[in-house]
């Protein structure tokens, strides 16, 4: 592989032109293909063959007409305290502002409160349910706008009106976290290199990649339904790697100018040999995303897919685009802090990584022993994670979502917010007692607050009724009831003769939650043995995958105790503009285990491929340990530091999957790059000594020697005039 990586790295050097022309017209070229077939995309989670999935599919069935897709909202009408909107110019305007929003654009009908009932007991609060001829990522500003102008005359008689659901505008946060990523990027890598050019290739490679990834998620969307929070992860993943890879190869380039190579010849040389370390790097990040598609559940898949795109162009741009830009900058990004050991004046302090490593390998023990306890300790809250999606209720305080869902609560309860949606076949000679019978049995179970009178269809076989429970959409108390419905459904069927089913956006959110913790277990196992085969061929050992691994684990399962401590036990909550506890997003525990496993390994592979670069050229077991880590340790600190700004840059914005998902990303990135990569692994590989690099001779025939340290690329001295010449001449 290094031979193949080096003569990539050369022929980009001597097309330097051509190469970044080429991708720069392929990323136009793209580009006018995402703004010609795009489609906005959704928020909705589906998983198909779930229960609530299929009690939807039933529902359009027996009931033709009725859309389970289309769009619904509220508009919440509030009385100053002490008033009541029966009163007459409340009522009034109230009234005008209902029949406002029936002629709203998209909006199929918008019921009247006091018609329906909708009005809370003490009269101060009201709603009008609008429904929608249209799916909510359809509607549009201008259906929001009309709304909103629609609840003027409730607004100039003194009311407070609030919007949920599709009802309320769609509001996009500014890109507040991709800039706090890539001026923190700026600032680690100048400090880093000593160079703002030296800085800018890194960003340059990252922004690329990150328009690759997001152009192709806006492609897909004119193929099929994509999640918002797809492209979100291209972009912090795009950022994340663009910037690490490119590093990664810049610094290995820097260090042999330094120690006196040729310049073109050292730009091949570093692709060849660092290059080989962002391939494996990037294949295991890759794996991990890919493995999604085992989960069977379609949003997870596209984010995956996508954020493994977004990788793959990073990896191609790293051993194409970088050396080119390299070539084109010449002597000049070379300029600034030396990275070499060997030229390092013998009077020098010795740097921080070097204090630490040996620090580390004078307390092996006592350090694994501490990053071991620390990240357990770190652990116990995961004991009690619960799983669910965010409704209004998780929005920010002061968010209309938010507000309306309070209002309501305050008013009908807290359940009223995740109604429940029970349809069932009955049978058509008592098609009317049947329906009655079952609303009762419903009506008698524990947690329901009320069930509304049944409704038949026009065959008369088919009832639906729509049931309220007395705990939120989110409560454990819920999910219980659903369950609870789900197991009684046979004595159900025997008492009344109804077959039901539980339908609903809560109802659909806990199938989704169940169905995303049921994926963990075969997910963790394929792309951990996946990427164990990965790291055995590239380290040729037994025990640097085995603990490299296991380093994971640890870091995976304090990430998860963390997570649920702020976001669902409310520790620190305020901290990180936490608004309300809650169950954690059910997807986040995979994206935890894809991403933060497959970023893990880039550091990994880069610190423990030059740790084994060092063994293989001769040095004994320690000092290779040793040198191996000072080599590495500024570029992954460097690197570490990039990615934790750009994943804690997410947690600023208020929406509540994506600052869990910085929040996650950030901390298992600190925790795996500074606790277990730097600190647990060259513990451990000082302790086993000679036995880290053990592997039987059998495995060793079997396995493919793939040369990731490069060795073959040193049979001849590369600062002679040979190595210059396999780079070739510049081309300008």
């Amino acid at each position: 592989m290094a031979h193949f990586l080096h003569r990539i790295g050369a022929f980009s050097v001597r097309h330097r032109r051509a190469v970044i022309g080429g991708w720069l017209l392929l990323l136009v070229l793209v580009g006018a293909l995402a703004m010609a077939v795009r489609e906005p995309f959704t928020d909705q989670f589906k998983i198909p063959g779930t229960a609530s999935q299929r009690a939807s599919e039933r529902i359009e069935q027996k009931l033709p007409g009725t859309n389970a897709d289309a769009a619904a909202g509220r508009v919440v009408f509030a009385a100053p305290k002490g008033e009541r909107l029966t009163d007459g110019t409340a009522k009034a305007a109230v009234a005008a502002s209902v029949k406002a929003l029936g002629g709203a654009p998209d909006v199929a009908s918008a019921s009247d409160p006091f018609a329906t009932g909708a009005v809370s007991k003490d009269g101060r609060i009201a709603y009008s349910s609008l429904q929608f001829a249209v799916e909510e990522r359809e509607i549009e500003a201008a259906t929001t706008d009309a709304i909103d102008h629609a609840t003027g005359p409730a607004a100039r008689a003194g009311l407070q009106v609030e919007y949920g659901g599709a009802a309320a505008a769609a509001e996009s946060d500014p890109p507040i976290g991709e800039a706090v990523g890539v001026v923190m990027a700026l600032i680690v890598l100048s400090v880093t290199f000593g160079s703002l050019l030296a800085a800018g290739a890194p960003l340059i490679t990252a922004f690329i990649a990150v328009g690759f990834g997001a152009l192709a998620v806006l492609v897909a969307s004119g193929v099929t339904d994509v999640g918002s929070t797809t492209i979100t992860l291209a972009t912090m993943l795009g950022l994340a790697v663009g910037v690490d890879y490119t590093l990664f190869i810049l610094s290995r380039h820097r260090t042999q100018v330094f120690d006196g190579m040729d310049r073109d010849a050292s730009i091949a040389h570093a692709v060849g040999t660092a290059g080989s370390a962002v391939v494996f790097a990037g294949s295991t990040v890759i794996i991990a995303l890919v493995a999604l598609v085992v989960t069977g559940i379609p949003f997870l898949i596209q984010m995956g897919l996508a954020a493994a795109l977004t990788i793959a162009v990073a990896v191609l741009l790293s051993l194409t685009f970088v050396p080119a830009v390299m070539a084109m900058a010449g002597d000049r990004i070379t300029k600034g802090k030396n990275f070499s050991v060997q030229l390092a004046p013998p009077d020098r302090k010795p740097t921080m990584g070097t204090r630490w490593i040996g620090f580390v390998m004078r307390h092996r023990v006592a350090s694994l022993v501490t990053v071991v306890v620390v990240l357990l300790g770190l652990a116990i809250p995961a004991t009690g994670m619960r799983l669910g999606l965010p409704d209004d209720g998780s929005s920010n305080p002061d968010t209309t979502e938010r507000k309306a869902y309070d209002l309501l609560t305050a008013g009908f309860g807290p359940g009223f917010n995740g109604p429940l949606i029970v349809a069932a076949d009955v049978p058509q000679d008592r098609a009317q007692q049947a329906a009655k019978a079952m609303a009762t049995r419903l009506g008698g179970m524990e947690d329901v607050a009320a069930v509304t009178p049944a409704r038949l269809n026009r065959e008369k076989d088919f009832a639906i009724v729509q049931l309220t429970p007395t705990s939120s959409p989110s409560s454990q108390a819920t999910e219980d009831l659903v369950t609870g419905i789900r197991d009684d459904a046979g004595a159900i069927e025997r008492q009344t003769g109804a077959r039901i089913y539980v339908a609903g956006q809560t109802a659909a959110n806990i199938d989704v939650s169940e169905k995303m913790a049921s994926a963990l277990p075969p997910y963790l196992v394929v792309v951990v043995g996946l990427a164990l085969l990965l790291l055995m061929l590239a380290f040729r050992s037994i025990l640097v995958p085995v603990t490299a691994i296991g380093g994971f684990l640890l870091t995976i399962l304090a990430s998860f105790g963390a997570v649920v401590a702020v976001f669902q036990e409310g520790f620190l909550a305020s901290l990180f503009g936490v608004a309300t506890e809650a169950p954690i997003i059910s997807l986040l525990p995979v994206l935890i285990i894809g991403i933060v496993f497959g970023l893990a390994m880039d550091y990994q592979v880069f610190l423990v491929s030059r740790m084994r670069e060092d063994y293989v050229h001769g040095e004994a077991p320690l000092d290779a340990v040793r040198d191996g880590f000072r080599h590495g340790a500024r570029v992954v600190t460097a690197a570490a530091l990039i990615m934790i700004s750009v994943f804690a840059g997410f947690i600023l914005p208020d929406d509540p999957i994506i600052k869990s998902i910085g929040f996650a990303f950030a901390l298992g990135i600190l925790l795996d790059a500074f606790l277990v990569r730097m600190t647990l692994i060259p513990a451990l590989m000082a302790l086993l000594g000679t036995k880290a690099w053990w592997l039987p001779r059998w495995l060793d025939r079997l396995l493919p020697n793939i040369d990731i340290e490069g060795t073959t690329l040193d049979r001849h001295d590369p600062r002679d005039g040979r190595a210059a010449a396999s780079a070739g001449s510049p081309a300008d």
